[in-house]
C-alpha cells in the first residue's frame, strides 16, 4: 500500500505503526521526485491497520488525509479500504432542482446519537416527503457530543457516530428509501484540539484572519497544496461515500485573493466528478455576502456554486412571526411583511441597501431571471438560527400552531428550495442549544466565555446564569428529539400539515416553477396578511392574532378549489374576497 504525506519543511519523515502493529519497525519515507514537498513509502497494510507519521524525530502525528481516526483527533489514523464496503442500493442521484432538504444532526436526532440509530428513523423522512437529508458535520471533534464545526480532520468520520462504515450504512439506507444525502463541510477553519496540520506545512496563513484566528491558506505560499487538500477532501466525500452534495460552511470566511477563487476551483472539480460518475452533484454555500457571484456561472466570472442559504428570507419570516427586532433582525422588523415580499420576489432583502446591523450598505441585486430561484434555500429554522439563541428555543416555544402552519406554507410554497430543521415538521418542543465536549479545561472555559459574549452582544433575554453551559452533558441531552411527540396533539396535526404541503409541492408544477414572472406578492402590513401567487396557485396567510383578514383573491371561479388549509380549507365568497380567520392559511388553486 502506498502511504503519502505533504511535509515540505521536514528533513525526514517516517511511518510508525500503532495499535496491533505497534512495535513493528519504522518505515522510512522518501521524497517524491515528481511532487515537491511530498513524501512516500510502500508498505504492506490492510483495512484497519493503525499508523502515524513522525517528522524529524518528533512525536507521532495523524495523517492529515486519514479517513479514520479511531481514537479521535490527534490519535493515529487507520487504513480504510473503501472498496471493501458492500453497497446494497444502486444510486443514480437526485438533483437539486425540485428538492426539499431536511437538516439533521446525527448526535441528537436519536438518543443513541449514531448513524445506525438515525438510519432506523429515515422512513419518517421518506414518508414526510423530503428529498434530501442535509447532515451537520461528521468529521472528528473532541469528545463524544458536539455540533461538529470544530472538526480537525476533513477526510475522516467521527468515531462515536459509527466511523466510515457507519456513515456508509446511513447513506446506503437513505438511498434505499430514495433520499439523497448532503454533508456540511467546514473549509474556513479547523478546530484547535488535536490540530497538528501546522507541523506538516503552511496550512494556515497570517495574511488573513478569521474569528477563529489565522486563516486557512488559500492564497499565500504553499496554497496550491492546501487548496488541493480541501478539494480532494470534498471529492472523497462525494465519491467514496456516494453523497449527493455538500453544504459549505461560512464561505465568506474563505479569504482568497487568487484567481480563480478557491470556490470556483472547487465547483469545477465537483462538476467534473459529476460527469465522470454520471450522477448529479451539487454545492450549497452558507454565505453572509448576498453576492450573486456565489452562484453565477464560472464562465461569466462567478464561483459556480449550485445554491446558497438565504438568511434574508429567514429573518423576514422570523420577524413577521415573532416581532423580534434585536441584532440583525432590526432592519427586517421595521416592516416584516414588506421584507418578506421583497425576498419572495427578489431573493435578497439587502441587495445594496443599508444594513444597520453592519453599519454599511450590504449585498447586491439578484436577478432571478438569470439565477433560478431554486438556487436559494428558504427556511424558517436552522441549527444556526435556533442554536445561536441563548436558550436555543425553537419557534414552537413561543409561536402558536396556527402561525407555525403559516410559516410552513410560506417555506414549502416559496419559489426557493425549502429546508426544514429536524423536528420542525411536528413543532418539536425540545430546544437546540450549543453543546461541546472539550477535554481541554482551558478550551472549555474559553468556549463558555465566548458564547456568553455572543449572547450578550445580541441582547438575548434572560439572566446569564440561566444560559446553558455548553460543556454540561445535560445541555446535549435536552436537545435530543422526543420521538413520542409526533403521535400526540398538537404535534400530529402539524406533522400532517407538513405532509400535505409537501405532497402539493411534488404534485403541482407551479410550486417548482423557476420563472419569477409567475410569482408575485400582495400584503397589508397593518392587517398582517400576505397573498403569494405561484402561477395559478394562491397562498393566503393571516398572521394577525385577533382580526379576520379580508383578502381580495379573485372573482368567484367555479373551478377554484381550496387545496389545503389550516385550521380548515375555505374558499373566497361570491365577491372574490377570502375571509381568513386569525393565524390561518389557505392554499387555493384550479
Amino acid at each position: 500500500m502506498l502511504f503519502e504525506v505533504w511535509a515540505p519543511r521536514a528533513g525526514q519523515v517516517v511511518l510508525q505503526w500503532a495499535g496491533d502493529r505497534a512495535g513493528e519497525p519504522l518505515v522510512a519515507m522518501e521524497r517524491d521526485e515528481d511532487r515537491a514537498g511530498w513524501w512516500r513509502a510502500e508498505a504492506p497494510a490492510r483495512d484497519g491497520d493503525r499508523y502515524a507519521f513522525r517528522l524529524d524525530g518528533g512525536p507521532p502525528r495523524p495523517d492529515p488525509r486519514a479517513a479514520r481516526l479511531p481514537d479521535g483527533p490527534g490519535g493515529p489514523g487507520a487504513v480504510v479500504e473503501h472498496d471493501r464496503f458492500g453497497w446494497r442500493h444502486p444510486w443514480s442521484g437526485r438533483p437539486l432542482p425540485g428538492a426539499v432538504l431536511y437538516e439533521l444532526h446525527i448526535g441528537t436526532y436519536t438518543p443513541e446519537g449514531t448513524f445506525d440509530a438515525a438510519a432506523a428513523r429515515l422512513r419518517h423522512l421518506a414518508d414526510l416527503g423530503v428529498s434530501h437529508v442535509s447532515l451537520m458535520p461528521v468529521c472528528p471533534f473532541p469528545g463524544t457530543h458536539g455540533w461538529g464545526y470544530d472538526g480537525v480532520a476533513p477526510w475522516a468520520v467521527h468515531e462515536p457516530y459509527g466511523g466510515p462504515d457507519g456513515f456508509k450504512r446511513f447513506v446506503d439506507a437513505a438511498h434505499g428509501l430514495g433520499l439523497g444525502v448532503v454533508l456540511d463541510v467546514v473549509h474556513n477553519h479547523l478546530g484547535p484540539s488535536g490540530n497538528h496540520l501546522p507541523e506538516f506545512g503552511p496550512y494556515f496563513t497570517e495574511t488573513h484572519h478569521t474569528p477563529w484566528g489565522a486563516a486557512v491558506n488559500l492564497d499565500a505560499p504553499g496554497s496550491d497544496e492546501v487548496r488541493g487538500y480541501l478539494v480532494g477532501s470534498a471529492l472523497a466525500w462525494l465519491r467514496d461515500y456516494r453523497l449527493d452534495g455538500l453544504r459549505l460552511d461560512a464561505v465568506h470566511a474563505l479569504h482568497d485573493d487568487r484567481s480563480p477563487h478557491f470556490l470556483a476551483k472547487l465547483s469545477a472539480a465537483v462538476d467534473g466528478l459529476a460527469g465522470r460518475l454520471g450522477r448529479p452533484l451539487f454545492l450549497i454555500a452558507e454565505s453572509d455576502l448576498n453576492d450573486p457571484r456565489t452562484t453565477a456561472p464560472r464562465e461569466s466570472g462567478g464561483q459556480g456554486l449550485h445554491a446558497q442559504w438565504n438568511d434574508d428570507f429567514h429573518h423576514a419570516l422570523h420577524t413577521a412571526l415573532t416581532g423580534e427586532s434585536q441584532g440583525y433582525y432590526a432592519d427586517f422588523a421595521r416592516a416584516p411583511l414588506a421584507a418578506l415580499a421583497k425576498t419572495l420576489t427578489g431573493g435578497f432583502f439587502h441587495n445594496g441597501t443599508y444594513s444597520s446591523f453592519r453599519g454599511r450598505v450590504h449585498g447586491a441585486p439578484l436577478d432571478l431571471r438569470d439565477t433560478p430561484a431554486y438556487r436559494l434555500l428558504a427556511y424558517a429554522q436552522t441549527h444556526d438560527q435556533v442554536g445561536n439563541r441563548a436558550l436555543g428555543d425553537r419557534l414552537a416555544a413561543d409561536v402558536p400552531p396556527g402561525l407555525l402552519a403559516c410559516a410552513a406554507a410560506l417555506v414549502l410554497c416559496s419559489p426557493f428550495t425549502p429546508m426544514l430543521f429536524m423536528g420542525e415538521e411536528w413543532g418539536a418542543t425540545t430546544p437546540w442549544q450549543y453543546f461541546t465536549d472539550h477535554t481541554d479545561p482551558e478550551l472549555a472555559e474559553a468556549v463558555r466565555a465566548g458564547r456568553r459574549r455572543e449572547f450578550a452582544a445580541h441582547e438575548w433575554a434572560g439572566e446569564v446564569g440561566d444560559w446553558p453551559d455548553p460543556q454540561d452533558p445535560a445541555t446535549r441531552d435536552r436537545c435530543v428529539l422526543d420521538w413520542s411527540e409526533p403521535a400526540r396533539p398538537p404535534h400530529a396535526r402539524l406533522l400532517a400539515w407538513h405532509r400535505t404541503l409537501l405532497t402539493l409541492r411534488h404534485e403541482l408544477p407551479a410550486l417548482t416553477d423557476p420563472d419569477p414572472r409567475h410569482t408575485d406578492v400582495r400584503f397589508d402590513e397593518d392587517a398582517r396578511w400576505l397573498l403569494l401567487r405561484r402561477g395559478p396557485l394562491r397562498v393566503a396567510v393571516n398572521l394577525g392574532r385577533d382580526t379576520t383578514a379580508e383578502i381580495a383573491v379573485a372573482d368567484r371561479d367555479p373551478g377554484l378549489q381550496a387545496l389545503a388549509g389550516w385550521p380548515e380549507a375555505r374558499l373566497p365568497g361570491a365577491d372574490g374576497v377570502l375571509r381568513l380567520p386569525p393565524e390561518s392559511v389557505v392554499v387555493l388553486g384550479p
